[in-house]
């Protein structure tokens, strides 16, 4: 499912039913894109502005990474969506026979492992766009550094959530795979932590200041 063509009350509408999907998957991806437009607005208000001068380097690094990332970030919504479905499928495959059985392992298994890898995509991308944004707060447009602050939220909120999605999906992946993807998850997990504190107070600071 494209979620990016619904309007906003269709798709709180879809997030509000009892569907499957859209979930919390989507609903991190969605805001990983909203991190990045309020991040990519930030740079447009600094880059060319004599004021900001200081702030243009970091905030043309900000808008490189944030141009692409808001329509990734869309693709991971659906992406998301779909692994989910993917999954679900998996479960209602018959297992009578043991070539069934062996067939209905190797998809929910195929399906659960996407399903974990999309939202660590979207942690991995929320992550970069968090340990950019103290330096955007600190020297880009001290009028839009509140928006630095939003889209921190959001980067955070959307990184956060996609872990939970990858920690869920864990269980139905073999031993190997599933220690693997924890360690980096937890190494993710503690950087977005560190970045997002970051970010508040540097925001913080400016607002103070």
């Amino acid at each position: 499912m494209n979620w990016s063509r619904m309007t906003l009350n269709e798709f709180q509408a879809a997030l509000a039913s009892s569907a499957p999907t859209p979930g919390g998957g989507t609903a991190a991806a969605v805001a990983l894109g909203q991190a990045a437009a309020l991040a990519s607005m930030v740079c447009d208000l600094t880059l060319g502005k004599e004021k900001w001068e200081a702030g243009w380097a970091i905030a043309q690094d900000v808008h490189d990474m944030a141009a692409p990332m808001m329509n990734r970030a869309m693709e991971l919504a659906a992406e998301d969506s779909d692994a989910f479905d993917r999954v679900m499928e998996g479960y209602a495959m018959p297992k009578i026979s043991d070539e069934e059985k062996d067939v209905r392992r190797e998809a929910i298994r195929t399906a659960t492992l996407t399903a974990a890898e999309v939202p660590f995509e979207t942690a991995q991308l929320a992550l970069g766009l968090l340990e950019a944004l103290p330096q955007l707060a600190r020297d880009g447009n001290a009028n839009a550094v509140t928006d630095v602050g939003v889209a921190g939220l959001l980067a955070s909120a959307a990184a956060k959530g996609a872990l939970f999605n990858v920690d869920i999906n864990l269980d139905g992946l073999p031993d190997d795979m599933a220690a693997s993807l924890k360690t980096q998850s937890q190494i993710v997990g503690e950087r977005t932590r560190i970045a997002s504190r970051a970010v508040m107070d540097e925001v913080r600071a400016r607002m103070n200041g």
